[in-house]
């Protein structure tokens, strides 16, 4: 069997290894430049390849194609391979074949990094045999080549989902569905949504769906579409009948018994958003028979990712903050909605068909100043101008730091919430985060 896998960055190549492993003739064909760690593994495996190019010959004899999720669609190389009626599947598809392990599949716009890095630290808090993937850290067939885990616990964007055939998490959740990535859905927001959705497309009666009861978008779905699973949704308005919800703010979860877990004052996490993840997280664990101590101690002594909501430092007075993992209008509204003192707000980078007004009433009550990062600012000094005294525009993180150590006076805070893709100027968000984080730190 001839398995071709296009795009070797984190899935392609542990999909390559995996595949390799499993007895597959493996070729990696990348258009752009192998990163050097890749490639390194790439030949330590006796794995053959090609960068800068995609050779059709090679590729159309395959038997099965692995397409990376950065790779739309819409390309010529995809229709081809369609036309042919030669399988595309996403490296979640290939990998889900070859485990035995109890899958926890976690998707949504925002909290899905946060909610999977919960669960992953309150299974091994409850001393299980788990692994942490997909969008996050290792690729899923990298952990599925590698280790014998009883657990995955996978962080899937709408991208990796576009591509699954059978992939059937036993514990599927949606954090909440906001517009986002619509320059890769033809820009209608229902091809994102029901993208969203594919987590439980292939779920029975004995696998759970876990989601935000309030989230409107994901109540509209269900208006018109039938899950099979069990549902469990969570709340922070109503008391359920069955799910998480919060009754004199402590966690109560309900499903075949009533469970108070903890306070949510003594969560690591703060902010609605966070109490969202917990809740969660907490159903999530509590379904795989965590003990509700051992879920609480994890939600008490939780760090938070990095670049979300990530204090930098305090100079003078003034709080710094990395929030460069908002790439999307809805995170940097959590961000904004958080923000306790007057804001110097740096924001920008490449749009993603991005609607800024509903960050209008936030910004008015919160912002002093806009500062925009990134290649064309055009959209937000449009929809800001008349609303903030001052909007300067910069071309890089050490830059838009020094405009901001000048404008901000003690008792404001700065922050980077981009709202936006990252790709004009940085290598992604990480990379943005983190030369913020070394610009303030060399202020």
């Amino acid at each position: 069997m001839k398995l071709v896998v296009l795009g070797a960055g984190e899935s392609g190549v542990g999909t390559a290894i995996l595949g390799k492993q499993q007895g597959y003739n493996v070729f990696v064909s990348d258009k752009g430049i192998i990163a050097n760690k890749y490639k390194q593994v790439l030949l330590n495996n006796n794995i053959s390849f090609e960068e800068e190019k995609h050779t059709e010959s090679i590729i159309f004899d395959a038997d099965v194609v692995m397409k990376s999720p950065g790779i739309p669609d819409a390309i010529p190389l995809i229709k081809a391979l369609k036309q042919k009626s030669i399988s595309i599947i996403s490296e979640i598809e290939f990998a889900s074949k070859y485990t035995n392990g109890i899958i926890v599949g976690i998707t949504g716009s925002n909290g899905k990094t946060t909610t999977t890095m919960l669960v992953n630290h309150i299974l091994k808090k409850a001393n299980l045999n788990v692994g942490m993937g997909g969008n996050i850290g290792d690729s899923f067939a990298k952990q599925v080549a590698m280790h014998n885990y009883d657990f995955h616990v996978l962080e899937l964007s709408s991208f990796q989902l576009d591509g699954i055939e059978r992939f059937k998490p036993h514990i599927a959740v949606i954090t909440n569905i906001t517009p986002d990535h619509l320059d890769r859905y033809n820009f209608k927001f229902e091809n994102y949504v029901n993208s969203k959705f594919r987590i439980t497309k292939n779920q029975t009666e004995t696998d759970f769906l876990i989601y935000d009861f309030e989230d409107e978008v994901i109540a509209n779905w269900f208006k018109n579409n039938k899950v099979k699973a069990t549902l469990l949704p969570f709340s922070i308005k109503n008391k359920l009948e069955q799910g998480v919800y919060l009754e004199d703010n402590k966690i109560i979860i309900k499903y075949k018994k009533e469970e108070k877990i903890m306070s949510i004052s003594s969560l690591a996490l703060k902010g609605k958003h966070n109490t969202k993840n917990a809740m969660a997280a907490a159903m999530t664990a509590s379904l795989l028979k965590v003990r509700k101590e051992t879920i609480r101690e994890s939600l008490e002594d939780f760090e938070g990712a990095e670049h979300r909501l990530e204090n930098v430092l305090k100079i003078n007075g003034v709080q710094y903050i990395n929030d460069s993992k908002a790439t999307n209008v809805n995170a940097a509204f959590y961000a904004l909605d958080s923000m306790k003192s007057p804001t110097v707000w740096i924001v920008g980078g490449v749009d993603k068909g991005n609607d800024y007004l509903d960050l209008m009433p936030l910004v008015r009550e919160k912002v002093k100043a806009i500062i925009c990062l990134g290649v064309d600012n055009q959209k937000i000094v449009q929809t800001f101008f008349n609303v903030v005294d001052l909007v300067v525009e910069t071309m890089g993180a050490e830059e838009a730091v020094k405009v901001a150590y000048k404008i901000a006076e003690k008792g404001d805070t700065v922050l980077l919430s981009p709202a936006c893709a990252s790709f004009d100027l940085f290598e992604n968000y990480e990379d943005r985060g983190n030369k913020f984080k070394k610009a303030v730190r060399e202020l």
